[in-house]
């Protein structure tokens, strides 16, 4: 008989023994461990930790043993192992659309895509071949805050764990922001703070730059500055045009951006500030 897996992150300051005391917590419940990985950040004296362990379980009386040996403060997470339910926002490209609408109908994300929403109605078609609801919902004649009140109408009503901007060419606003803490994932290009404003990638090529990249990161209040889960590069040269600037770009952007989620949905990444700590 399959048991149950759970994955438990902590997040506190450290101090010695405590891998000893948390598996030992662990063990004395007679649940087995899987995988385990641990960090200490030295500067700040924090400690990180992911675990996976399998077994039937009451998670409020194991969060409660756990959280007595920990210092005070401690950031603890417990979870089952399963697919995360997640919501995607679009606008009009659909590469990083595509690839993960692709990826979905091969279960390589470990999650279900329960919509798509745009604030145009250029990918609905595109997105029904794949058996995915889409909902127009456009920004035409609204303020931001009467859009994102009706966006949040439409998300409330699948109750995602996570947002996914897969290239949705609009600011949200800390009022939005503030709703799904840790729980927007976007991807941009990684110009910035270098190129801003239109057309990144001309001006990239009138530069002559000699690598293309992306991010992929949590979304903050601080635009395009949230903390960073993954960053790839891919090098080009003077034989590239504009046009092979933007295909390359758009390359790097899904294969950063599905590879970050890969990471979130499997619990691998845990956020502290502005950063990230990945267990991967």
């Amino acid at each position: 008989m399959n048991q149950p897996t759970y994955v438990l992150l902590i997040d506190c300051p450290d101090r010695t023994g405590l891998v000893h005391n948390i598996t030992g917590v662990i063990y004395r419940q007679g649940l087995n461990i899987t995988a385990n990985q641990e960090f200490v950040e030295h500067e700040q004296e924090r400690f990180f930790m992911r675990t996976t362990f399998s077994g039937a379980v009451d998670e409020t009386l194991m969060l409660k043993k756990i959280r007595k040996v920990l210092p005070p403060g401690a950031w603890v997470r417990l979870t089952p192992k399963r697919r995360k339910k997640i919501v995607l926002l679009v606008t009009k490209e659909q590469h990083c659309l595509g690839d993960l609408l692709v990826r979905h109908q091969f279960d390589e994300l470990n999650a279900d895509i329960a919509a798509v929403i745009g604030n145009h109605d250029t990918l609905e078609k595109f997105t029904h071949q794949f058996g995915v609801n889409f909902h127009l919902v456009s920004h035409e004649g609204l303020s931001r805050e009467q859009h994102e009140a009706a966006l949040q109408e439409v998300i409330r009503r699948y109750h995602p764990e996570y947002l996914v901007l897969a290239k949705y060419m609009r600011i949200l606003s800390p009022e939005f922001v503030a709703q799904h803490p840790n729980r927007i994932v976007n991807i941009h290009h990684s110009f910035l703070p270098a190129f801003v404003g239109a057309s990144p990638y001309r001006q990239a090529y009138e530069r002559g730059v000699k690598i293309i990249g992306a991010t992929a990161h949590f979304v903050n209040n601080d635009l395009d500055e949230g903390p960073i889960i993954v960053q790839n590069v891919i090098p080009v040269d003077h034989t590239y045009s504009v046009r092979d600037m933007i295909q390359t770009g758009k390359d790097v952007e899904k294969i950063s951006l599905a590879r970050a989620l890969k990471m979130v949905f499997e619990d691998k990444v845990l956020v502290h500030g502005n950063k990230t700590i990945i267990f991967d």
